[in-house]
């Protein structure tokens, strides 16, 4: 059984995703042991609440400084014993004291095709703002595993999304979660729950079911 620590920031619907396709056996063999959210009274907490995970919230605000809060976040992730850390709409920069407890152990969704617009400044509607004033013409998303570095780890699923005439930065957020990362987040989860999933250097590969 993958255990699973899904971390939020606001309303959660990557974490209802996972916890549909958890129950549908879209995603196999894994159970979410525990919410934690950086922001207190988010809809991502009630979420868990109505299907019956533990949800917690560590908050900056509760902390005197960021190592402080560093320090419980780790703690907090640690109380759980998870094999799988998820950052699912998480807007904190993960430490490198928690990407060194769990090497090669934290996903994160990204909701563009990097390596564009990814980086520093790119989050929330900051990146489809991006996508939308560069003129491109697909954008998507990303799940990768975290490294030390800002959206820099080895990529797992991308999924492409088409970004069309009169899009505004929410609508064009909306296609994406809907068709890219409501997708694929729960798929690579479950590609690791089944042991599919091969980190070789900085990239990874899909192993065959029958490995």
């Amino acid at each position: 059984m993958l255990k699973l620590v899904v971390c939020v920031s606001g309303g959660g619907t990557n974490l209802q995703a996972i916890i549909d396709r958890i129950a549908d056996g879209t995603i196999s063999n894994t159970k979410i042991v525990r919410v934690i959210s950086n922001n207190p009274g988010v809809k991502a907490l009630d979420r868990a609440a109505a299907a019956g995970i533990e949800g917690v919230c560590i908050s900056p605000r509760d902390y005197a400084d960021r190592a402080l809060f560093n320090e419980a976040l780790l703690s907090g992730i640690r109380e759980a014993d998870p094999d799988l850390v998820v950052l699912a709409g998480f807007m904190v920069a993960i430490p490198p004291a928690i990407i060194e407890a769990f090497p090669n152990r934290i996903i994160n969704i990204h909701p563009a095709l990097i390596p564009s617009f990814c980086g520093k400044g790119f989050y929330g509607l900051r990146v489809h703002e991006g996508v939308l004033k560069r003129g491109v013409k697909v954008t998507g998303a990303t799940v990768h595993f975290v490294d030390e570095g800002l959206d820099s780890g080895p990529i797992i699923l991308q999924k492409a999304v088409e970004v069309r005439d009169g899009d505004t930065p929410e609508i064009l957020q909306r296609r994406v979660m809907e068709e890219a990362e409501w997708v694929i987040m729960p798929r690579a989860i479950d590609l690791i729950a089944r042991g599919r999933i091969e980190i070789v250097g900085r990239t990874t590969r899909i192993l065959p079911e029958d490995k």
